[in-house]
């Protein structure tokens, strides 16, 4: 394997491990800022000696041992408790003695989950809400900061000061590795949840890279989902976001063609799309309408989702009804991302011309003014009005914002469209 092999291998595990590997190392020095800066590491020592010795064969057990030995070295020169240092020797030395610690933990929480117990330590009150998500996308998503910041839509600077902030505030106020209980879950449930649809999010449809998606961050936020939901089977919510992310999981393999290129909703081949998800996602969602009281966010997306999953073709879709269910989203919860949203509900159910018009109201939207699905939206309802000039033009500008690679030759490749029949009509 060449090193430049190495690397891109390097950097798929540390994508995958990398949650873990500092969950673990939270859980053992209650430090989460020292945990990641240790789990980095062992990325570095990866970095040098794999090249030449070889990807080991349990690449995240080897990150992991790694770590643990710089965390001991750590431990001796700042001289801490003997029986931290006792610890994590017994975790490398003893393997007997390691699996009666685990279930020793797993009697005092329980979840058992390091992940979820990273989580809620991470969203902790003492911190304030961007600040609670920035940080746990950072340690459990594994993305960079200018990731972050396109999920946020805000300055990259803006995100690492939030992060460099979080972490010290954790250490300073010594907020315990823990998952809370009662009323304390409940208060740092609503972050937790966005956390969690963020990350699902990214993997879906990755801001900026060569691939399209993302596939192992869907599968962690659906597990993590999946976890809460069996801890607060009663919140709504939390069904509801399981059923938003089951049904969207399911499309998985009809969202990209043969060469890795996007393909859309509407394009999609529907029999490819997981019928075991869907009716997970499906009964998810019941479960949250049986709790009775009005849904929320992320059930009222988890109904529009719905829609597309029982239309068994692109034709059969119930737009009048997302586009309703848009107009409730928008009231419980304005975004102008909602609205974009809305837009393009309306255009389906109403023709193009009605979702121009509420597109064209969101152009000085602030939060907008980076945001590549704008003028690709805008594009798409132009290019359906015949008003084809127009449409290059804001595809071409929606390929300038993009930092995916597959999405922007999919957006040149729309411009060429319009260009191409423009000319042929004239």
């Amino acid at each position: 394997m060449s090193v430049t092999d190495t690397h891109r291998t390097i950097d798929a595990v540390w994508r995958i491990e990398s949650a873990r590997l500092i969950a673990g190392l939270a859980r053992m020095l209650r430090d989460v800022g020292l945990a990641e800066e240790l789990a980095q590491d062992a990325l570095v020592v990866a970095l040098e000696q794999w090249p030449n010795t070889g990807v080991p064969d349990n690449p995240g057990a080897w990150l992991m041992t790694t770590a643990k030995h710089r965390a001991i070295d750590r431990l001796r020169r700042s001289k801490l408790l003997e029986r931290k240092h006792l610890e994590l020797m017994h975790e490398l030395e003893a393997e007997q003695e390691q699996q009666v610690s685990v279930v020793e933990a797993a009697l005092d929480d329980h979840i058992g989950d390091d992940l979820l117990r990273l989580m809620f330590t991470a969203c902790h009150p003492v911190l304030p809400i961007d600040a609670r998500v920035a940080l746990t996308l950072r340690l459990l998503g594994g993305l960079t900061t200018g990731e972050i910041a396109r999920a946020f839509l805000v300055p990259e600077p803006t995100i690492a000061q939030r992060i460099v902030r979080a972490k010290r505030s954790l250490t300073k106020a010594q907020v315990p590795f823990e998952v809370p209980r009662g009323e304390e879950l409940a208060a740092r449930l609503s972050s937790v949840l966005g956390v969690i649809y963020l990350i699902f999010n990214e993997g879906y449809s990755a801001t900026a890279g060569d691939d399209w998606m993302r596939p192992a961050l869907c599968e962690e936020a659906l597990r993590l989902g999946r976890v809460l939901a069996g801890l607060v089977p009663q919140e709504a919510e939390v069904l509801g976001l399981v059923a938003l992310m089951e049904i969207q999981a399911s499309r998985t393999r009809a969202r990209t063609g043969p060469g890795g290129e996007p393909v859309l909703l509407l394009e999609q081949n529907r029999a490819h799309w997981d019928r075991l998800l869907i009716g997970r996602g499906l009964a998810a969602l019941e479960r949250a309408e049986k709790l009775g009281g009005t849904l929320g966010p992320y059930a009222l997306q988890a109904a529009i989702a719905a829609c597309h999953a029982r239309a068994l073709t692109a034709e059969a879709t119930d737009w009048p009804r997302i586009a309703a269910l848009y107009a409730t989203l928008a009231q419980l919860a304005p975004s102008p991302v909602i609205e974009l949203n809305r837009a393009v509900a309306l255009s389906m159910a109403f023709g193009p011309a009605a979702g121009l018009e509420l597109v064209d109201t969101l152009l000085d939207e602030p939060a907008l003014a980076n945001y590549h699905l704008l003028p690709t939206v805008r594009g798409d309802l132009l290019a359906r009005l015949d008003r084809l000039d127009e449409a290059r033009t804001e595809f071409e500008r929606a390929a300038t914002l993009t930092q995916n690679l597959r999405e922007r030759e999919l957006l040149l490749e729309r411009a060429r469209t319009c260009a191409a029949t423009a000319r042929d009509k004239s």
